[in-house]
């Protein structure tokens, strides 16, 4: 592995609260890539029996194949040596269901439309969720100062709440954006009932979420993740939610 990629893979915060859910699974397959540069070989070799994809190098896409019509049509993902394609694979281990029913309409808008210049509602909102997606379990006042970005009532004024609430990120391109942390990280936030304990439950419960229709649309609402309480030493500063450009108010 070249330097400046082994020390991007040095570089992630397992103790950071946003890789929490993550750390069991990534941490040892991270160590693994210090003896084999390889990361389709390492996250192959962690996978679960039941995994419905494999992980094979990026040289395996022929030129010309959408990468997601090729994953459709072969349950093989091809991976890149980088932090990007590493946390995706991570995602496929903990959300098997979630990845592959977000593949299987990505791969059927792909065969019905083609590859267009410019994506179609729905191929566009399961890419924002895919890259930058995250699960919220909170108690509806939270979500109702969410959904109306009310930063002051949602982050300050309920702010004792929190310790009720469970974000759990989704979005591999978000992980790897936060291995380098910065204040205006946004995911994009869709609701998950609180009464889901675990990881294998919520990627179920995704799974049969994710309905074309209603998604198209981006039922999604934006949350900078540095924001929640907890998550970032600088938001227990006074005036840190003051910041338009990254606190913005409702349109």
């Amino acid at each position: 592995m070249a330097a400046g990629v082994s020390e991007a893979f040095d570089a992630i915060g397992w103790s950071a609260p946003w890789l929490a859910p993550w750390r069991t699974l990534g941490q040892p397959v991270a160590q693994q890539l210090q003896h084999d540069p390889a990361v389709h070989r390492a996250l192959q070799a962690a996978a679960p029996p039941a995994l419905p994809v494999g992980f094979v190098p990026q040289s395996d896409l022929p030129e010309g194949t959408a990468y997601e019509q090729y994953i459709g049509d072969t349950r093989r993902v091809p991976t890149r040596d980088n932090l990007h394609d590493f946390f995706n694979g991570l995602v496929w281990h903990q959300f098997p269901h979630t990845k592959r029913r977000l593949n299987q309409l990505q791969a059927q808008a792909i065969a019905a439309d083609g590859v267009q210049a410019v994506r179609g509602p729905l191929r566009d909102a399961l890419t924002v969720f895919d890259e930058n997606g995250a699960l919220l379990q909170a108690p509806d006042v939270l979500w109702q100062a969410l959904r109306s970005r009310d930063w002051q009532r949602l982050f300050i004024d309920l702010r004792p709440l929190w310790a009720e609430a469970r974000l759990v990120l989704v979005g591999h391109a978000l992980m790897e954006k936060l291995v380098v942390p910065r204040k205006p990280m946004v995911a994009h936030v869709y609701p998950a009932p609180v009464a889901i304990k675990s990881i294998a439950n919520m990627d179920a419960w995704l799974a049969q979420e994710i309905q074309s229709q209603p998604w198209a649309a981006k039922p999604f609402s934006p949350l900078p993740v540095l924001g929640v309480p907890g998550w970032w030493p600088a938001n227990e500063v006074p005036g840190f939610y003051a910041d338009t450009q990254v606190f913005r108010p409702p349109r």
